[in-house]
């Protein structure tokens, strides 16, 4: 039997939109600051000479240069002040969350709820100024050696490293600003607004190679094929859920007796998200963002061994991104998302059981023994989404754009923000609805006669 939240949710118009200020000023809100964003791509650093890099890009287009320009929304390629983009904070959010599970002091404050979560977000923060500090100062060094620089020297290199490391942070707030005050997650917008703004002249770029004759009609009718099929599957998969029978006992309320109901409680096949993929992509990304700006001569042995073993559509590239994909699914799910200890303790809480199962410590290993064997099917079509367009499109030079991790964002991030904005949409509804309610009462009192007289 359908609820009548349920029913609410199904009846939802977005015809409604209209009438949710609340709604309508968060989502201008956020489109404003993306904009700013998007402006700040095309403010160049100072000191850099434009025909060079943009010489410098077109060769690295298609290698792993086209793969740090699709996260950055472009600015890498013209190297603009957002030119790190948002990945030093994703980095440094991937190394706090690894010691928060490793160390127990952090571990202690994660559990002192508010207050902990604000110290380890400040954590976080001197994590990103660190990270975004050294590879700014690489990018600079490497655009030295690459002859991208107009004046190089030490002016150059503090004046990189100063408006780097500014864009990032900038760009943090920015993020955090969407997710407090906007609608969706700031983080994730970034990147997909990145993704979606370079996407028209990647797909032009490729229909121009069709017509050239660099690719075949048949493999741009694949790719058409191949893009429409991912994008059905990962909105299947992010729909599919396993849900867990959940019963509540009678309860006696004075000298009534309440039947038990009963409920269940979802769990999502990939309880990540696009966490997983983005974080893989990060790290793959780290170490050869710098050496990808070093020319032939100034590269060492180690950059030339990753440049050469760690581009796009190499096999140690694949294996490590399937396996990076797989660890952070499983490490991201029981440690942020999904815990079957707080679940578990929640139910106890509330009174609820699974049938069968013992409340207690017995239900939290229940809980996780079923999300461990659902996070296999997970884990398994992230890495089948981000990998088998990888594959293919370094068998047959298709954009950077057409890959599976930029689809899966792409379409993740577009579910998330649309489910957001209808939870907004619906709870406006219920407000309206206890105002008329209230409105109705109080004309009922005022309409009320008194007794007549005799």
């Amino acid at each position: 039997m359908v609820s009548a939240a349920e029913q609410m949710a199904a009846n939802t118009s977005w015809a409604a939109l209209g009438k949710a200020t609340d709604l309508r000023n968060r989502i201008l809100f956020t489109i404003g600051l993306l904009i700013v964003y998007r402006l700040g791509t095309f403010i160049p650093v100072p000191g850099i000479d434009s025909g060079a890099l943009r010489q410098f890009m077109e060769q690295a287009g298609q290698g792993i240069g086209g793969m740090v320009s699709m996260f950055t929304g472009g600015a890498l390629g013209r190297m603009g002040i957002f030119a790190l983009g948002i990945m030093p904070y994703i980095s440094a959010s991937i190394i706090v969350q690894l010691l928060t599970s490793m160390v127990p002091s952090l571990e202690q404050l994660k559990k002192e709820g508010e207050q902990g979560r604000k110290k380890i977000n400040q954590y976080t923060r001197y994590g990103t100024v660190a990270l975004a500090t050294a590879q700014a100062y690489g990018l600079a060094v490497s655009l030295e050696s690459g002859d991208l620089a107009t004046d190089p020297g030490m002016y150059f290199r503090m004046a990189c490293m100063i408006t780097l490391v500014g864009g990032t942070m900038f760009l943090m707030w920015l993020g955090e600003q969407i997710t407090q005050r906007g609608i969706g997650n700031g983080i994730s917008l970034i990147i997909f607004v990145g993704i979606i703004a370079e996407v028209p002249a990647a797909i032009a770029q490729f229909f121009a190679s069709g017509r050239s004759g660099a690719i075949s009609p048949a493999v741009i009718i694949g790719v058409i094929l191949m893009v429409i099929g991912v994008i059905m599957f990962v909105v299947f998969m992010e729909r599919a859920l396993r849900k867990i029978h959940i019963q509540y006992p009678r309860r006696q309320v004075g000298m009534k007796v309440y039947d038990g109901g009963s409920s269940h409680l979802p769990v999502k096949v990939n309880p990540a998200g696009v966490i997983p993929a983005i974080f893989a992509s990060s790290l793959l990304l780290l170490p050869t963002t710098i050496s990808a700006f070093s020319s032939g001569a100034a590269t060492g042995p180690v950059m030339s061994w990753l440049l050469a073993n760690f581009g796009p559509g190499q096999p140690l590239y694949l294996l490590f991104f399937v396996v990076m994909i797989v660890f952070f699914a499983y490490f991201y799910t029981f440690n942020v998302s999904f815990k079957p200890e707080d679940v578990a303790n929640n139910l106890k809480n509330q009174n609820g059981f699974v049938p069968g199962i013992r409340p207690g410590k017995k239900t939290a290993e229940y809980i996780e023994y079923v999300v461990n064997r659902i996070l296999v099917m997970g884990s398994g079509y992230l890495a089948l989404v981000c990998l088998l367009p990888e594959v293919l499109r370094g068998q047959f030079a298709i954009p950077v754009y057409f890959g599976g991790t930029s689809v899966l964002i792409v379409v993740s991030v577009t579910m998330d923000t649309i489910q957001q904005v209808q939870s907004h949409l619906l709870a406006h509804q219920y407000e309206g609805l206890i105002e008329k309610s209230q409105l109705r009462g109080r004309n009922k009192k005022r309409t009320k006669r008194g007794p007549s007289r005799r």
